[in-house]
């Protein structure tokens, strides 16, 4: 039985332009073309082999049943969906646009979120991670540009310090360049013996413990509001039966994690003020009269300045770390009078954050494992390397993270209970220097999910192809490989991938054009 290699052996040992040549001279090229589009613009997509088949929802008869070895290549092919921009672009770019989705929805409603939505309460806060020793930075002082993207302003210097000296390991405490955006000195330490490693990533590593926290007492701070403005508590009947008396206001939040170039993340979050209706508590109601959004912009900026966590004890460190935020915490007011920040451009900075990781420190690795650990981190290297040999160390397993680290008689003998602390994760979200996080959180009740658009978006194209509402795909799949057979479908499949998506762009815009006249006309 041939294979798709063998159907395509001819083209595999030339270069990319004459694979291409090869395959669009072959028969059915038009067919391999529209069965590969679903995964077109792809990287890496993943190919299957099995049985497809079209199942009646009502009855449950096969109307018709599909084997790969009947399809072009003799597979199906499937996005790889990363969202990692460095990974796949494509796919990250329907991610990013389905994160605008999820952001968008929450502030002015739709995909199934009440518009009413936009008439809530909500603010824009910026949480940064404390200073964990001197980094070069670069800082405009004043703006002159008319674009930030294509900033070519002078910054100031550095750190022009007079009197500054050097640290006590003899390294500069100063620097006067006035770095460019794209200089690679940028977040990386004055001094990396003085810089504080183990601090940073277990900053990374609870900052997630940190925001719980904080979403907790931006809660308390707004309840208590209540109590003392006299708005009753809210009467609410759990799906067991239960009565439970809540405070009549909650928090939504939708939540960015941001790298930055010192390798230690911060937070961009949403928080949308939302009332309580006792006759459904799921229902997204406004809040009560008696708070305004001046009562969600000091709640967020109090408890941002009041709130740490202090880590459990380790061997290296048995008082633990303070965990707790940077002095730069900034709330704004989102579509205010005479402001910047609009909720189509919040939506647009969070999703373009939201398929970024390690990338801007310079870091991009997959998991790290006891073989690979090496290659990676070394205690006397760069500040990554630094960073990376933190995790590794201070996750180390431990008999006892009370203890001081002295050897005991059953180490001695190799009797050592390895039972995991609280510190045993950091070795498993090395590659992402301590946090292990998602890049993209939100709140239950905030919007839509990424489930659901997807289950949206498959159903248009189930609908695009003709295929009856009433009608399920059934399919018994196996993993057959990744990537595309040669270069040059990967050239074909992802130039006709942004051919089609240029002419949706074109539509789009075509579409608005005639609904703007239409109101002009009106």
């Amino acid at each position: 039985m041939s294979t798709p290699l063998d159907l395509y052996r001819p083209g595999l040992a030339e270069g990319r332009d004459a694979q291409a040549v090869h395959r669009a001279a072959m028969p059915g090229f038009s067919g391999w073309l529209e069965h590969s589009a679903p995964a077109g613009g792809c990287a890496h997509p993943i190919r299957l082999t099995g049985t497809i088949a079209a199942v009646d929802a009502d009855s449950g008869r096969i109307l018709r049943e599909q084997h790969t070895d009947e399809l072009p290549d003799q597979a199906l092919y499937k996005a790889c969906g990363n969202r990692r921009e460095v990974q796949c672009p494509d796919c990250a770019w329907v991610y990013a646009g389905d994160a605008y989705q999820v952001v968008r929805s929450g502030l002015t409603g739709g995909k199934g979120v009440p518009a009413s939505v936009g008439r809530h309460p909500v603010v824009f806060a910026t949480l940064t991670a404390p200073s964990f020793g001197a980094v070069h930075h670069r800082h405009v002082p004043r703006h002159t540009c008319t674009s930030r993207r294509r900033c070519d302003c002078r910054p100031a210097p550095c750190r022009a310090r007079s009197t500054a000296g050097t640290c006590p390991h003899g390294q500069p405490a100063m620097c006067f360049a006035r770095h460019e955006a794209d200089d690679p000195r940028l977040g990386r330490p004055l001094c990396l013996d003085c810089y504080d490693h183990d601090h940073q990533v277990l900053w990374n590593y609870f900052s997630g413990e940190l925001w719980r926290r904080t979403k907790q007492a931006i809660e308390r701070h707004l309840a208590a509001l209540c109590r003392k403005r006299g708005i009753p508590l809210v009467r609410v009947v759990t799906a067991s039966g239960k009565v439970r008396w809540v405070p009549p206001v909650r928090v939504s939040h939708g939540k960015v994690t941001e790298m930055q170039r010192r390798a230690a993340v911060h937070f961009h979050i949403l928080l949308r003020l939302d009332g309580v209706d006792p006759d459904d508590p799921d229902a997204l109601v406004r809040p009560p009269d008696g708070l305004t959004i001046d009562d969600l912009e000091a709640a967020a900026d109090a408890a941002a300045r009041k709130i740490t966590v202090t880590t459990p004890e380790h061997p290296d460190r048995p008082q633990g770390w303070l965990v707790a935020w940077g002095e730069q915490v900034d709330v704004r007011r989102i579509n205010a009078t005479g402001g910047e920040l609009t909720d189509s451009k919040v939506a647009a900075y969070l999703a373009k954050y939201a398929t970024k990781a390690t990338e801007a420190t310079g870091h991009c690795s997959t998991r790290l494992t006891p073989a690979t650990i090496d290659d990676y981190a070394d205690p006397e290297g760069d500040h990554l390397a630094r960073l990376i040999d933190a995790c590794w160390r201070l996750g180390r397993p431990t008999h006892d993270a009370t203890t001081s680290g002295a050897a005991t008689a059953d180490e001695r003998q190799g009797r050592l209970d390895t039972k995991p602390n609280a510190y045993a994760g950091l070795r498993r979200w090395t590659h992402m220097l301590g946090f292990g996080g998602h890049f993209l959180t939100k709140a239950r009740r905030y919007s839509v999910t990424f489930g659901q658009l997807r289950d949206i978006r498959a159903t248009h194209r189930r609908t695009e192809d003709g295929e009856n509402s009433d009608t399920v795909m059934v399919g018994v799949l196996s993993y057959a490989g990744a990537g595309w057979l040669t270069e040059g479908d990967a050239l074909l499949a992802n130039t006709a991938a942004r051919q089609r998506r240029e002419s949706r762009r074109v539509g789009r815009e075509e579409l608005a054009y005639e609904a703007w006249l239409t109101r002009a006309a009106a």
